[in-house]
């Protein structure tokens, strides 16, 4: 009995295989966006994401919603990151100019140490 169980079972599952792919999913009209300027989906920013939903009948604002906070936060810290990094950059840039005029003073006080001509070769060299 444990043979014609086995034997359907394997039929069945023979019968039943998935196709698997490997290739990644990708959004509809990702080319067409990036190549347009956009953002890769619609959701990324934009008026559709940055403007509120509703406003109350007099007027006021409503208030903003937790993704609106989320997005403005992560904007904040990134603009505080890039004014962190160029300054470090300026402060490097800085210390490695100091560097090189360092090493220039250095290379002309050198050249000033080496002997000087005497006698004839002085003579000939102001000629």
């Amino acid at each position: 009995m444990a043979a014609p169980l086995r034997t359907l079972c394997c039929t069945a599952l023979r019968h039943s295989s998935r196709c698997f792919t490997t290739t990644c999913g990708t959004q509809a009209g990702i080319k067409w966006r990036t190549e347009n300027g956009l953002a890769r989906s619609g959701t990324e920013y934009g008026p559709m994401t940055d403007l509120p939903d509703w406003s109350f009948a007099d007027g006021r604002p409503a208030p903003p919603l937790k993704g609106q906070l989320r997005r403005k936060q992560e904007r904040e810290t990134l603009a505080r990151r890039v004014v962190n990094l160029s300054s470090e950059v300026d402060k490097g840039m800085e210390v490695w100019r100091e560097k090189q005029e360092e090493a220039k003073r250095m290379q002309e006080r050198n050249k000033s140490l080496l002997l000087k001509p005497k006698g004839n070769l002085l003579l000939k060299k102001n000629k």
